[in-house]
């Protein structure tokens, strides 16, 4: 149904390379990345971090359109998104990623919220492409 794209180059080769990410909507336009930005704490961004956002973002309007569906209209939710990444044999594996959600939706039981919460944790699109442990935690303010 919608395709979206996102590009990335690498001048160079291993640490002493520098990488840059762009995406077809704009928002990142040759944004840098390389071996700094992922395993240190260098300038640009890293491939965890956008994951991590695009999981967030995901679990996010899923939640607010299931809650939306089941007839709540007024709230906020932020959620944060900590993606993990392990050492793998001589490479790497993104092994978890943790969404913390804090969430206020007017006239919910806490009993409705989690079940709503945890559907939308299992079928957003991004947490269904993720080969890694999906958690969430989350807290309520009626």
């Amino acid at each position: 149904m919608t395709t979206r794209s996102g590009s990335a180059s690498y001048d160079g080769l291993g640490k002493d390379g520098k990488g840059h990410v762009s995406t077809q909507s704009g928002v990142l336009s040759d944004t840098q990345y390389g071996f700094n930005s992922r395993f240190e704490e260098g300038a640009g961004t890293n491939p965890e971090e956008l994951i991590a956002a695009a999981h967030a973002s995901c679990f996010t309007m899923a939640l607010s359109f299931a809650l939306a569906g089941a007839g709540f209209n007024d709230g906020k939710l932020e959620t944060t998104a900590k993606v993990t990444i392990d050492k793998d044999g001589d490479g790497f594996t993104i092994t978890k990623s943790a969404l913390d959600l804090k969430a206020s939706v007017a006239g919910i039981s806490p009993e409705q919220f989690e079940t709503i919460a945890l559907d939308a944790k299992q079928n957003c699109p991004v947490s269904k492409v993720l080969n890694a442990e999906v958690t969430l935690t989350h807290s309520l303010n009626a």
